[in-house]
């Protein structure tokens, strides 16, 4: 058994993709293919959303000067780990909605869900994802010229999986599979229950 089945064991029969994936921060120095990559955003697409608006919108970055102004932004306890990463990309959802009347209250949980697909399907590609809530969502907002009605939700680390010792050593301990709380910790039936 590997350390992925050992640490992450369901609860009840679900698809293996769902324990298969993870947040490593150790990355190879290889190249995302377009296809492969444009193929997250096409899964992403395919998230549900309120009302079908739609509300989420992708900014990536391959190429170094691109990569430089996302790393101006980014935390430096990330930066340390991220910058090895091919690919980097903002997750922004538009917050207003012309059809809603003005604000559009469900943007980030429709945004999320397109990230979960994203996720879902870089894993299914062989890919790792790292999404990264530690950054200046104004300095990003002006590095990447987002218009004040959109929201930078996360950054994620999109790439292919390296060995731990890629990593500076404070991360190799922390640089395994998570497990997750059992479902009778969050899940409540009739009302809701804080525990």
């Amino acid at each position: 058994m590997d350390l992925l089945q050992e640490i992450r064991k369901t609860a009840y029969q679900i698809d293996p993709i769902y324990t298969k994936r993870w947040s490593p921060r150790s990355f190879l120095d290889k190249e995302v293919p377009n296809d492969v990559l444009h193929s997250l955003f096409e899964a992403a697409r395919w998230a549900p959303s309120a009302a079908n608006v739609q509300p989420w919108r992708f900014v990536f970055a391959r190429k170094d000067e691109d990569r430089e102004k996302f790393i101006s932004f980014i935390n430096e306890s990330n930066v340390v780990w991220c910058k090895k990463a091919p690919v980097l990309v903002a997750i922004i959802s538009k917050t207003d909605e012309e059809r809603f009347g003005g604000a559009n209250p469900t943007h980030s949980f429709d945004t999320g869900a397109a990230w979960g697909f994203l996720a879902l399907e870089a894993t299914r590609k062989g890919l790792i994802t790292h999404g990264m809530g530690g950054f200046d969502r104004e300095k990003a907002k002006e590095a990447l010229g987002i218009p004040e009605n959109y929201f930078v939700n996360a950054i994620v680390a999109v790439g292919y999986q390296g060995e731990k010792e890629l990593l500076e050593e404070s991360y190799h301990e922390r640089e395994k599979p998570s497990d997750r709380k059992p479902i009778e910790s969050f899940v409540f039936e009739g009302a809701f229950q804080e525990k």
